[in-house]
């Protein structure tokens, strides 16, 4: 599932390339049909992301509010701007910065989990693959929507209530008041930690991934009460968050190794494997202290962790 910082990223592309331009809206899939027509020939005037949650605004008031889920994913084609981290290595995992930021280009860009490019082709816009839920258009700019959990029109009040429903995001609250709600969700709940930070009414965007590393970093054991986690160390939680994703919508990778360098730097960009303390390392020695990485299943997730510099 896409966690915080690509759900960003993709709104920074809709920002760049949709808004301030009329769009045409249709569904190819025919399955959003009415609310592509309530969009249809508006003008976008905003967008912007608020954890994994995406929040689209039109000049009738209306807004396209889109979750991806497990399995969405955003195709864009023409003319964009891929707002990525330069000439860096393709990930070999399919994590792929195809361009410099400011330099437009013809291709398409899938953007979700990950993000891979592929050549353009000669004919604009071009035919729609697959099931797609939405097609938002521009005079050289198209993107298409398939496999979302949610994707809905919403009225502005509709769109606060939603949003109210979130817990803080670094990127959007401001950072005094962020960190005071999520100090105050933490802390008055016995439930463990490595659950608090996976719950998007607690803080949001953070999933699998940034939870191991989050709690990796601060050497804090997953199974800790919320309650009995001593507040600077909360504070710190919440100070990592936003470094984290800040890094990684910067660069359009998770990375949680502090202090890489030279060749040691690349190989993270190029593999996931050589970025991260404890994610999906089960059975591999803990980077600091050697002792076998810990996975296992809590609240149907993959949890992992090091049994002895988190305990």
């Amino acid at each position: 599932m896409p966690e915080g910082h690509s759900v960003h990223r993709i709104a920074r592309q809709f920002a760049l390339h949709f808004v301030g331009k009329r769009i045409t809206a249709s569904s190819p899939q025919v399955r959003f049909a009415a609310g592509a027509a309530e969009l249809n020939g508006h003008v976008m005037t905003d967008a912007k992301a608020v954890g994994k949650q995406m929040f689209l605004e039109f000049d009738n008031g209306l807004w396209l509010r889109v979750h991806l889920g497990m399995y969405g994913a955003w195709d864009f084609a023409g003319d964009f701007t891929a707002d990525a981290v330069g000439a860096a290595p393709t990930d070999s995992r399919g994590e792929d910065s195809i361009t410099s930021m400011g330099a437009p280009r013809v291709a398409r860009l899938r953007m979700s989990e990950q993000e891979t490019a592929a050549p353009g082709g000669d004919v604009f816009p071009p035919e729609p693959i697959g099931a797609v839920r939405v097609r938002l258009l521009t005079d050289n700019t198209v993107a298409d929507l398939r496999g979302p959990t949610a994707c809905e029109v919403l009225t502005p009040d509709q769109v606060q209530a939603a949003i109210a429903k979130l817990g803080p995001d670094p990127l959007i609250d401001s950072p005094k008041a962020g960190e005071e709600r999520f100090v105050a969700a933490v802390k008055k709940t016995s439930t463990p930690i490595g659950l608090l930070l996976m719950d998007q009414s607690v803080v949001s965007g953070i999933g699998n991934v940034y939870r191991a590393e989050l709690l990796f970093r601060a050497r804090l054991d997953p199974h800790r009460p919320g309650r009995d986690v001593p507040e600077e160390t909360v504070r710190a939680l919440w100070k990592d968050w936003t470094k984290l994703l800040k890094i990684g919508v910067q660069t359009g990778r998770m990375m949680t190794m502090d202090g890489l360098r030279g060749k040691k730097y690349e190989a993270a960009l190029a593999n996931r494997e050589d970025r991260h303390w404890v994610y999906h390392r089960t059975g591999e020695p803990c980077r600091v202290c050697g002792t076998p990485i810990v996975m296992e299943l809590v609240a149907g997730r993959k949890l992992y962790y090091c049994p002895k510099d988190q305990t």
